[in-house]
């Protein structure tokens, strides 16, 4: 059957999904302006026999839903019927199922389980308050949308308190997550809720179904046979954990927990029993660096060892960033680190999908962490408990020097934030709450600048260990310096200036051997003051960053300017790493050979004072120059 175009005033745009009897489209409220999820029943494909019944159980489902209003329930907004069609308008969920990230063979360690049961569990909790039983928790009826909170959808078999619809003798549900008394016909009530959802849990936390099998089997299974405890599937799990899962999956309804609050508590015991027994930092206890590495794939929801969908290509980062994003990023291993477990799971979600990565709450098992194992990046909040975020990537930094580090803050404590970013110890910090994009850009940037770090040759022999002599970048924004400072700051001193005033002024503190530039918009101007710098210093090494396809332009800065290399963004960073070595080399290679004698009765110049000399006739010959360049911006 064709598409519609419109349902009641909706205006249909995709199809989300189809079942035994109806579709979910993806549709438009154009009164509202809002996107909706749209159920509908056609009613001439259903037969004479069960139109009656089939209908009043789809209105039960709007019934059943409207009367619930939580955050991790999938709300309904509208319901319609008329002659050919019912359907039912919710809101729409920009995510997977569990269902679908459980196919992909994604593995979810113990904090994330903790953090999808809880909502699980709070979600249900509220329905059941409302008189309102599921009897069909399941995998597929549980979304997890893009910020890595759950939504619990499809409730067309759930019972209403007072509701004469369902009658004791029905069987409802999926096998695999049904209890006793769904399979034998009884009457089920929430306690039938808290034992899928101890079906999950157990699935989650072991990568295994506590009942397997056919149909059958499985029926068997749930009537007669204990589950296999989950610790012996999963060492790294707390014997505290078999005795709530063991509560949960009771053959007796009597024994289990009587709610879900009482579930949540005793689940949460449990997991903080795990996580206290072991670094708590992926699912799998005693790993190895290998066996971490691989914890980290079952993040990567369904990607093959290249990181790519079987069957697709790698797409080329489309983040706005002034570096070249390097597509290997896929590789790098991220280290969150903040002591909310809300935050984590949000970030947890935006991350996973490129990336192997790891979270802590606890900010010294970072540490310890990170010793045993390299982190191309370093993602941590600066109000941690047992120490800022700025001291623990300060330590982080002696611990693991080309990690990339990136500080989530509110802005408090202003004066050491500040402090280090000057002292190198921060790649960049994004305040709370961040934008998607802007931490999404950073944290990219910093993993492609950490595989080059980690992947390097050993630097030519012909570099010192420290030079006194620095880089100079100027340019409108900050982010060619970082990279800069991130590649060669434990080489040489990296500063940065906005403009040529700012430019100007550091020049008069620090001894600069190669400076960076973007001469985008610079036009003649920019040229003129180029050539003048090469000819009152011609030590000093330019590199020069451009978009501009102005054929004069470039010519003219070769031959009048003697630019040393030129970059176009975005800018590779293997590229600018390798030049701005050649260029420190340069530079050496100009100052070090000896100097002819000093005229007679005129003191030995050193290369001090000779560039404290050349930059005061500098200062003199550019300053007539920068008002253009300035203008001309």
């Amino acid at each position: 059957m064709a598409m519609p175009e419109k349902i009641g005033k909706y205006e249909i745009q995709d199809v989300l999904g189809k079942g035994g009897m109806g579709v979910v489209y993806k549709a438009f409220d154009p009164a509202i302006s809002r996107g909706v999820a749209i159920k509908a029943i056609t009613k001439s494909s259903l037969g004479p026999g069960e139109i009656s019944h089939v209908m009043e159980r789809f209105r039960h489902e709007a019934q059943a839903v409207g009367r619930l209003m939580h955050p991790g329930i999938v709300q309904i907004y509208d319901y319609g019927e008329d002659e050919e069609t019912a359907f039912i308008v919710m809101e729409l969920i920009n995510g997977k199922t569990l269902h679908q990230h459980l196919t992909q063979e994604l593995r979810y360690e113990v904090r994330e389980v903790g953090a999808i049961v809880h909502q699980l569990l709070d979600a249900m909790g509220h329905a059941h308050g409302k008189g309102v039983v599921h009897r069909d928790i399941k995998p597929s009826n549980i979304m997890i949308n893009s910020d890595g909170l759950i939504k619990v959808s499809d409730f067309g078999i759930a019972r209403i308190e007072a509701s004469d619809l369902t009658q004791v003798g029905d069987v409802l549900g999926t096998p695999h997550y049904m209890a006793p008394e769904q399979f034998l016909g009884a009457d089920v009530d929430k306690l039938a809720d808290l034992f899928s959802i101890g079906v999950i849990a157990y699935e989650l936390l072991t990568g295994k179904k506590p009942f397997s099998g056919n149909s059958a089997m499985v029926m068997h299974q749930v009537l007669n046979t204990r589950p296999v405890d989950p610790s012996r599937v999963n060492p790294a799990l707390s014997p505290r954990m078999d005795r709530v899962l063991h509560i949960a999956l009771a053959k007796n309804r009597e024994e289990r927990f009587p709610s879900a609050r009482e579930f949540s508590e005793a689940f949460r015991e449990a997991l903080d029993a795990t996580l206290n027994s072991s670094v708590g930092l992926t699912a799998a206890a005693g790993a190895s660096g290998a066996a971490l590495l691989g914890a980290a794939r079952l993040l990567d929801t369904g990607r093959n060892a290249s990181g790519t969908p079987p069957g697709e290509t790698e797409p080329p980062p489309t983040l706005d960033s002034a570096i070249s994003l390097d597509t290997r990023i896929r590789k790098a291993r991220l280290l969150l680190i903040d002591d909310e477990e809300r935050i984590l799971a949000a970030l947890k979600s935006l991350f996973r999908n490129r990336y192997h990565v790891f979270v802590t709450t606890d900010g010294n098992k970072a540490l310890d962490f990170i010793r045993k194992y390299h982190m191309h990046v370093i993602v941590c909040d600066q109000r941690m408990p047992q120490m800022t975020g700025v001291e623990l990537l300060r330590q982080s930094r002696e611990i693991s020097p080309h990690s990339v580090r990136i500080l989530l803050t509110g802005y408090a404590d202003l004066v050491a934030i500040v402090g280090s970013i000057n002292e190198s110890e921060v790649y960049r910090f994004i305040a709370k709450p961040w934008d998607h994009t802007e931490l999404l850009t950073a944290v990219a940037e910093g993993a492609t600048i950490a595989l080059e770090l980690a992947e390097a040759r050993p630097e030519t022999p012909d570099l010192p260990d420290r030079m006194e002599a620095g880089v100079l970048v100027i340019d409108r924004d900050e982010e060619i310096f970082r990279v800069t400072r991130e590649l060669v700051g434990g080489l040489c001193p990296v500063v940065y200036a906005a403009d040529f005033d700012a430019a100007l002024a550091t020049m008069k503190e620090q001894e600069i051997a190669v400076v960076i530039t973007d001469v985008e918009s610079g036009g003649d101007s920019l040229t003129a003051t180029l050539k003048k710098l090469k000819q009152e210093k011609p030590h000093v090494v330019t590199i020069v960053v451009t978009t501009a396809s102005d054929s004069e332009l470039v010519i003219g800065l070769i031959n009048e300017a003697q630019i040393f290399r030129f970059l176009n963004k975005p800018v590779s960073v293997r590229l600018l790493k390798g030049h701005v070595h050649a260029a420190l080399q340069r530079y050496l290679a100009y100052t070090q050979p000896p100097r002819p004698p000093a005229e007679q009765g005129a003191a030995p110049e050193t290369g001090r004072t000779r560039d404290a000399s050349l930059g005061k006739r500098l200062l003199g010959g550019i300053k007539t120059l920068r008002g253009r360049w300035s203008g001309d911006e």
